[in-house]
């Protein structure tokens, strides 16, 4: 009596009573604290930088000297688009994708590369008020609970 031939693409047989055969769909993991801590410190950056970009067009229409008027309409729109794109990876963080990890990651660097020339430049509260939010989330990001949960990979989900 022989075997049929096995071919390793195909995926395993089903578990009795899994997800795959019909059976109860696990539960997912529970929402570590340090997802909710990384998503707050990243909205909470996103929104800084609505408020600055609200002044600096407020700034802008109100007939504020600037050197170059496009320049300024241009650094308006940097603004925006970062903001709208901390705000995007603090919500897909917080859903647990994996993408938006490294994009926090990322916004934190430039705010301790902001944060140590404030603190350095006489603006100690200012400074401190970049270095330490971006310091813990750099430090969270990196737990492994964190990791675990934050490892849902984008895409489409499944048809049925």
């Amino acid at each position: 009596m022989s075997r049929p031939p096995v071919n390793p693409a195909d995926p395993a047989d089903p578990q009795p009573g899994g997800p795959e055969a019909g059976g109860p769909v696990p539960a997912p993991a529970a929402r570590p604290a340090g997802i909710t801590v990384v998503s707050v410190v990243t909205a909470l950056e996103a929104a800084a930088l609505l408020v600055a970009a609200g002044w600096y067009g407020f700034q802008l229409l109100t007939g504020a000297p600037v050197l170059s008027f496009w320049g300024a309409v241009f650094t308006l729109g940097l603004l925006l688009a970062f903001s709208a794109w901390l705000l995007a990876v603090s919500h897909f963080l917080f859903r647990g994708y994996r993408w938006p990890r490294a994009g926090a990651l990322v916004a934190q660097l430039f705010m301790l590369t902001i944060g140590f020339p404030t603190l350095t430049g006489g603006y100690p509260l200012a400074g401190l008020a970049m270095l330490l939010p971006a310091a813990l989330a750099i430090v969270l990001l990196f737990d492994k609970r964190v990791i675990a949960f934050a490892s849902r990979p984008g895409g489409s989900s499944r048809a049925l």
